[in-house]
């Protein structure tokens, strides 16, 4: 059982039962981060006694395990930690798949409803808890491994981060599925668009927003600066030179302009990604001294997880939010899958023909290219594992995935936010750095140094 979960098992809501009269809304632990169930028709699925979409629990899971497995293998691999800047790698794909199942979740959980009124309540103060767990655990407030201190600056504090965009995205998308749905009885592909066509429109008007501001916005020259921790000297003063509109580069997005005038550039994330580029990193697409020649912008804050950027998170979750209603419409196996492939196939092919047309795959600015080929991949790979496990019935091979999409929450705060770590290396041997923690790291330092120089 996670530990921020609410709802117990055999309360859960979300039953195979088409006739219900309601289904009671879930704390949002359940709808972010807990497994589902369909009420779909088992023709000869592997769908469990309980009915549930064990499916979505094995995604879940495997997406906590692809995160962890990247956290910590990222710095000896940096080709599979985030891409730099432009590009696609096995990190970009984690965000945009927790939000693709945020999406299906709540198709599930909100398919009936006794108050829209008190649904949208609740939807609110569920958010208002990632919001505020999002801040503690990604704020500055901990300091990190090899670190026993704690405690934020107020004027210093992050403010965007993992959670809280999915806070986000999680009560827009809730709020389009309480308000936002006809009342049409759904047969095909076409009346299932139907019903759910202001849900669409709010996809078309997001997309739109997100071009404008990120193409049209005029982004004027800048500065930045950074003090010295060691030094009472005056802080350095960067400036970076801009006057453009619809550059997608690293200096003058509108992306990150957007950013420093609402949240603050004091607010933001201090080790931008970017860092990471051959101008930024000589130890390049890792963290490295800067080149002789680094351009201005190199140590500036950015957050990949800002304002404009998240527009574009939210449109994942509501891709998400359309493959849930094929799970609450569609009875059939064969119909769920083929309304899943199709359109995520769709999304693939635009988005990487968009790459190529010049309108680049970009997690940090989120960029419709990159939101069409992850989406299309995690619909894709959400049909395999829906054949996999719940319609062939192979559970045992994920069932240590299954155990990690059932605890997801916890182990994100617990080992992705170091949670954990900081905990055990609070006991310590006469000095801070005789702590497990500090020993396991070493010997893991030590053992891929001579197994892989």
């Amino acid at each position: 059982m996670g530990m921020y979960e609410a709802v117990k098992r055999d309360e859960d809501p979300r039953v195979l039962n088409a006739n219900a009269s309601q289904i009671p809304s879930p704390d949002v632990e359940s709808s972010l981060l807990d497994s589902s169930r369909s009420d779909g028709r088992k023709d000869g699925g592997g769908n469990s006694s309980n009915g549930r979409l064990v499916s979505l629990d094995v995604f879940r899971g495997l997406t906590v395990g692809i995160m962890i497995f990247v956290d910590n293998a990222g710095g000896i691999f940096p080709a599979i930690n985030h891409s730099p800047w432009d590009g696609l790698t096995l990190a970009d794909f984690v965000m945009p798949f927790f939000l693709f199942m945020v999406g299906v979740s709540l198709a599930l959980v909100y398919k009936n409803l006794s108050s829209s009124y008190l649904a949208t309540k609740k939807a609110v103060l569920r958010a208002l808890k990632l919001l505020v767990l999002g801040l503690f655990l990604q704020g500055g407030y901990l300091h990190g491994l090899n670190n026993l201190t704690y405690g934020v600056d107020i004027e210093q504090i992050r403010l965007a981060g993992i959670l809280q965009r999915i806070a986000v995205a999680y009560f827009l998308a809730a709020v389009c599925e309480i308000w936002l749905k006809g009342e049409k009885n759904v047969k095909s592909g076409s009346s299932l668009f139907k019903k759910y066509q202001y849900q669409w429109a709010v996809v078309l008007v997001l997309t739109v927003a997100y071009f404008s501001f990120l193409y049209g916005l005029y982004v004027p020259d800048w500065e930045y600066s950074i003090s010295s921790e060691k030094s009472f000297s005056a802080p350095k003063i960067f400036k970076v030179k801009c006057g453009v509109r619809g550059d997608t580069g690293p200096a003058c997005n509108a992306v990150g302009m957007i950013d420093r005038n609402i949240l603050g550039i004091q607010h933001l994330y201090k080790r931008p990604i970017y860092a990471r580029m051959k101008q930024c990193s000589i130890n390049s697409p890792d963290y490295g001294p800067l080149p002789a020649d680094a351009p201005s912008w190199c140590q500036a804050p950015f957050d990949p997880e800002g304002i404009l950027s998240s527009v574009m998170a939210i449109v994942t979750c509501l891709v998400g939010l359309h493959y849930g209603h094929i799970i609450v419409h569609f009875k059939d196996h064969k119909d769920r899958i083929l309304q899943w492939v199709v359109p995520s196939s769709g999304l693939l092919v635009l988005g990487f023909a968009l790459n190529f047309s010049g309108m680049h795959v970009n997690k940090a600015l989120y960029t419709f290219s990159y939101m069409c080929v992850t989406a299309g991949a995690a619909g894709i790979l959400f049909a395999g594992l829906y054949s996999m496990v719940d319609v062939y019935g192979y559970r045992r091979p994920a069932f240590i995935l299954e155990w990690m999409g059932k605890h997801a929450l916890m182990i994100y705060i617990l080992a992705a936010c170091n949670i954990l770590p900081v905990l055990l290396q609070g006991f310590y041997w006469r000095r801070p750095h005789n702590n497990i923690v500090f020993s396991l790291f070493s010997t893991y330092r030590i053992y891929w140094r001579l197994h892989f120089g």
